[in-house]
């Protein structure tokens, strides 16, 4: 009885596609608990304490984007950066950053909470794309290759509620 009861949640979620998705997330979990248990973070010396004295806020986060038939990419983003005399604390933050790479245009979201559109500085050099943006509390800069030519006079940008969406045409 159980077995078929297990078929049939199976077959619930085949339909909309869920299955591949809760493996991924099972194997996620078990690749998190194997990380840990072979070297167990320490939250204790990851930051040096003198720049949180003087006003720096360390921030570090990850994103994780599933790729279809290979590993997953995870992402950085935050402003502690390792260095070979152990993690620093940097006054530019890199921003979580987004790529779409779209049949005609490529569009990139970059989340900067705490700037105002007139701190934005945007540049395009061929297929290289610049950003800054800086104010009295916040600083943020990030440099991305892009995977194809694009075409300047294209580029267009709107900032709105701490997140800048750049749209450039291939």
């Amino acid at each position: 009885m159980d077995q078929n009861k297990n078929k049939d949640q199976n077959a619930y979620f085949d339909l909309f596609g869920l299955t591949n998705l809760f493996k991924g997330l099972n194997e996620l979990l078990d690749l998190a608990e194997n990380i840990e248990k072979k070297a167990p973070l320490n939250n204790t010396d990851e930051i040096h304490p003198d720049p949180i004295e003087n006003g720096m806020k360390g921030v570090y986060g990850f994103t994780i984007n599933p790729v279809v038939g290979g590993n997953p990419k995870v992402k950085t983003f935050g402003n502690i950066k390792k260095t070979a005399n152990g993690p620093t604390v940097d006054e530019e933050r890199e921003p979580l950053t987004e790529i779409l790479d779209q049949k005609d245009e490529i569009i990139v979201f970059f989340e900067i909470p705490g700037v105002e559109e007139n701190d934005i500085v945007i540049e395009l050099k061929e297929n290289i794309l610049k950003f800054s943006a800086a104010n009295n509390s916040r600083k943020y800069r990030k440099k991305i290759l892009l995977s194809d030519k694009v075409h300047k006079q294209t580029f267009s940008h709107k900032y709105k509620n701490g997140v800048l969406e750049i749209k450039i045409k291939k």
